[in-house]
């Protein structure tokens, strides 16, 4: 600072300002410097005029790059490498405001991951762990779920809406028009704000995702006025898809695959994962072994099952007749002599795995496995990429 303005005072001794002004205000009175004139000369007024505007820039000139040097931010090379890798979606998948602030942050931050940019996939986190030094881990890729299965034809509407196509504006007539108030109200606000195209609404006017384009962004979480959408582990594929929160005989007046809060699924899990809260089962998802006993029992079809085809259990010829798989099949799939080799009922069996994992000599293959239906996911979307 004290260079400035040593600067500053140099440069008005150099072009004598008072001067300067002398002739750009000329003034008279009691202690005016000169005469009044009836004119003031234009060419020494407009010389003296450009040499004081030049003197004033020339000094804001040199103290802003003064200034500049001394607070100079130094940006990491690494940072535009980073940025140069990633997917540019700015979906906020990775938790940041944009692709920008990920990258900064990656780069500068060691406990911010080089997995995050979920659009970009495996290729995109092996790089930007290449330029940051980091360790790239494998992440399970997360999807959006509408955790409602009422359409039009399977709900009932308090009255006919006919205003803007939003599910955020239809809330704001009395509350929505659907009867239950929890469910989703089908007017494809999610479809639109996705980024990436993954979501289409039925002709039953019910949210479908596409999980080949799903990169779980949550955007569609955020915009839902009835909060139905949930992003999820890709491996947790068994769900109660409903939100009412209603007592049974309400739910099932206003829909027809409503949770009425009956308690079965509590009953039948060998795993103790739903639980009932609010009159709504709730799946543990770290307690499921997404066996699907309980899509099966569930009265209603509000439990959903989101793998598209169950593997059967099948016996191998190293079976010693325990008799385990009978007594722990929920189906009565399994059967067999004690001491010899048992069978599998395929019509009957439900893939749910549980003759697998409780098999003393491994016999029993075939069965639902969630590394296998993960790794499946995993193949599909990088094939989709």
């Amino acid at each position: 600072m004290v260079e400035i303005f040593k600067i500053i005072s140099d440069f008005i001794g150099l072009f004598q300002l008072a001067d300067v002004f002398h002739f750009i205000i000329p003034h008279a009175g009691v202690g005016g410097g000169v005469e009044a004139k009836e004119y003031v000369p234009f060419v020494p007024l407009i010389k003296n005029t450009l040499l004081f505007l030049a003197g004033i820039g020339t000094i804001f000139g040199i103290g802003l790059a003064l200034t500049a040097k001394k607070f100079a931010v130094k940006i990491d090379p690494r940072v535009e490498k980073v940025l140069d890798t990633l997917a540019h979606a700015h979906c906020g998948a990775c938790g940041f405001a944009g692709c920008e602030q990920y990258a900064e942050a990656v780069v500068n931050k060691s406990d911010v991951p080089p997995n995050l940019c979920t659009p970009g996939g495996a290729k995109t986190a092996e790089a930007v762990a290449s330029i940051t030094g980091k360790k790239a881990v494998s992440r399970e890729p997360h999807y959006s779920r509408i955790m409602c299965k009422g359409d039009w034809n399977k709900s009932v509407k308090k009255f006919r809406y006919e205003g803007v196509q939003d599910c955020r504006a239809v809330t704001l007539a009395g509350g929505g028009d659907k009867a239950c108030v929890f469910g989703c109200l089908g007017y494809g606000t999610c479809a639109r704000i996705c980024p990436f195209g993954a979501i289409t609404m039925t002709r039953d006017h019910l949210p479908h995702v596409d999980i080949r384009k799903c990169t779980g962004c949550r955007k569609c979480e955020a915009v839902c006025p009835r909060k139905v959408i949930q992003v999820l582990p890709a491996s947790r594929q068994v769900l109660v898809t409903c939100s009412s929160k209603d007592k049974g005989v309400e739910t099932k007046k206003n829909c027809q695959v409503g949770c009425i809060g009956c308690g079965i699924c509590v009953k039948v899990c060998p795993f103790e994962a739903p639980s009932l809260e609010h009159n709504l089962s709730r799946i543990n998802l770290d307690k499921c072994k997404v066996c699907g006993l309980c899509v099966t029992k569930c009265p209603t079809g509000a439990i959903s099952d989101l793998i598209p085809k169950r593997p059967k259990a099948f016996i191998k010829d190293n079976c010693i007749g325990c008799r385990i798989c009978v007594k722990v099949c929920p189906v009565n799939a399994a059967s067999g002599e004690p001491k010899k080799m048992h069978t599998i009922d395929r019509t009957r069996c439900i893939g749910c795995g549980l003759c697998t994992a409780k098999c003393p000599v491994l016999a029993i293959d075939g069965t639902f496995n969630v590394s296998a239906v993960f790794s499946a996911a995993e193949k599909k979307k990088a094939e989709a990429a």
